[in-house]
């Protein structure tokens, strides 16, 4: 189990970023978060199996309008008890 938080640059914003993040996510059995941020990226964090997450990453680089250009990524602590994954306004 693994958690990490990336940011997405891009057109990632305006696009149902989130949504799809969400749904993905949802269909995937991850957990944790993801927030528009005012620069125009988007913040997630994201927590289960290294596999899992890297198929959540593939999922929303194939979304129809979204365009990322980077993903930066960093590990942080896993929170455990943690059972959703949310869109943060």
């Amino acid at each position: 189990m693994k958690r990490y938080q990336l940011t997405f640059t891009g057109r990632v914003q305006g696009v149902g970023f989130r949504w799809t993040a969400h749904t993905l996510a949802d269909s995937l059995g991850l957990t944790g978060w993801v927030s528009n941020e005012w620069d125009g990226s988007v913040l997630m964090e994201v927590q289960g199996s290294p596999q899992t997450i890297e198929r959540l990453i593939s999922g929303l680089k194939g979304g129809t309008f979204i365009e990322i250009e980077n993903i930066e990524r960093q590990e942080i602590p896993v929170i455990e008890g943690e059972k959703y994954f949310k869109i943060k306004e």
